[in-house]
């Protein structure tokens, strides 16, 4: 498990100048295309090309930084899971990435829509996306969300705990509908991953436990609730997962979870949700699962744990966000200064500083999240020197490549692209230091189009009250 040091990636393990797995290329253009959109290439010149256009032409446009979604490879992937997942729901989550483009694109696509907040509720409706289509989770849903869900007709409300089945009682009640929902439990199942994204363990926020009692407690209780339609049972074990594995611990205990249901209330629970998490390859040590066969693994756990109850196969779910999202999208930034720091032991370490940073993608200095970059607008001859791609904060931690080989000559006013950038970047990211978020734009077959338009320094002073007034201003004393 990661453990990362109080104040920052910056100061972990500075004695050792790069990881195992980071071998120096005998080539510092040839690009690892399993960490790249579909349409990526390097045209003639060397420039790397997204959608059919070249890194210059996007940020020509656009400026720098910039989010690059590559609307075909976004689409494609989303199809794949369809396909892969056939006779499933499959739903995108939408934390991962939302816009209302994107909203749209599921829905073309065939899929359904996973939301965790008021927010991402509210985007997705605006976007047209049908509500029957929305599974709405959350640990701490107020009641605005609850009531917004419940009167639009959202298709499941994944339950977090017994005082939100309170809570749905009484919106129920006042509102004269009723509520379906999932119940979701934490099943024991302790992700190979950072402590953070490992979310199925007992000692955390989510769910109700299995071994402690709750989550059957929790379903009694929906169950003889006279507004409540209990129709499953959700269970989520953590994120960037690359094999089956850890599900099937989860299956056999949800299952479990379900015939025991069964024994107390002698109905049979229709659907199972086993959640999302489904990783992608960030850098060149990441050997993530093909949809298809994710979608096997798991057909085959569930049938095998569903025998061994006595069990009809349930009505089956699962959510992948980053799976679909990641791949799809490419971060591109302006160098700024290039700088040779000595480490020590006689070693040197190049920074490589961009015109962003731990403001647009927070992973890296959050929990020591690892990716790739390469130089974008050219191709080079000069030797592969390690390098460090670092943001333009006030802080040590604000890497956004840990550990990289790029060209001995990047200099001022070149372009860097960060691969496996759609998913977790721009949802994630902040304005520390007063720092606008950058655009999102879409790629395809030439044509750019923006999905999320470019922070301006206006846009984040119009919320300082003590440069601009509003009528509902208060003055507390």
């Amino acid at each position: 498990m990661t453990r990362m040091h109080v104040a920052g990636s910056i100061h972990a393990d500075a004695t050792n100048p790069a990881p195992q797995w980071l071998v120096k290329p005998t080539d510092v253009n040839q690009l690892d295309h399993r960490l790249w959109s579909d349409t990526v290439e390097r045209v003639g010149s060397g420039e790397l090309r997204i959608g059919g256009l070249t890194a210059s032409q996007i940020v020509a446009r656009t400026g720098s930084p910039v989010y690059v979604i590559d609307e075909v490879d976004f689409r494609g992937r989303a199809l794949s899971w369809r396909k892969s997942f056939d006779g499933w729901n499959v739903y995108y989550a939408a934390k991962s990435f939302l816009c209302a483009t994107v909203a749209r694109w599921v829905a073309e696509e065939g899929l359904n829509l996973d939301v965790s907040s008021h927010g991402e509720l509210l985007v997705a409706l605006r976007a047209g996306f049908d509500p029957g289509r929305i599974a709405l989770h959350g640990n701490n849903k107020s009641e605005d969300v609850l009531r917004l869900a419940l009167t639009c007709g959202v298709g499941r409300i994944v339950v977090d705990s017994s005082d939100e089945i309170t809570r749905l009682e009484r919106l129920t009640a006042e509102l004269g509908v009723r509520a379906t929902v999932l119940i979701r439990v934490t099943t024991g199942v302790e992700a190979h991953t950072h402590e953070y994204i490992a979310t199925a363990h007992e000692d955390q926020k989510f769910g109700l436990s299995i071994t402690g009692g709750q989550a059957l407690v929790g379903m009694v209780r929906c169950y003889h609730s006279p507004a409540i339609d209990l129709v499953g049972i959700h269970s989520h074990i953590g994120s960037q997962i690359f094999d089956t594995n850890g599900f099937e611990v989860a299956a056999r205990r949800t299952l479990k979870l379900m015939a025991q249901f069964r024994e107390a209330t002698g109905v049979m629970l229709k659907e199972l949700d086993l959640g999302g998490g489904f990783g992608i390859a960030y850098t060149a040590d990441d050997s993530p699962s093909t949809a298809a066969d994710l979608a096997q693994g798991l057909k085959d756990i569930v049938a095998h744990e569903c025998r061994a109850f006595g069990l009809t196969v349930p009505i089956l779910s699962v959510e992948p966000g980053r799976a679909i999202s990641g791949p799809a999208g490419t971060a591109l930034y302006t160098v700024g200064t290039v700088k040779n720091v000595e480490i020590g032991g006689g070693l040197t370490r190049r920074y490589v500083s961009v015109d962003g940073g731990m403001s647009d993608n927070i992973r890296p200095a959050l929990y020591g999240a690892d990716y790739s970059a390469v130089l974008a607008n050219r191709a080079s001859e000069a030797r592969p020197v390690l390098s460090r791609v670092v943001g333009l904060h006030c802080e040590g931690g604000d890497i956004l490549v840990r550990d990289v080989f790029l060209p001995g000559d990047v200099r001022p006013g070149d372009l860097i692209a960060v691969p496996a950038s759609g998913a977790y970047s721009r949802s994630m990211a902040s304005n520390y230091n007063h720092t606008p978020r950058p655009p999102v734009v879409a790629v395809r077959d030439g044509r750019l189009s923006t999905l999320v338009h470019r922070e301006t320094m206006d846009d984040l002073l119009a919320l300082d009250a003590g440069l601009n007034s509003r009528d509902d201003d208060e003055v507390y004393g």
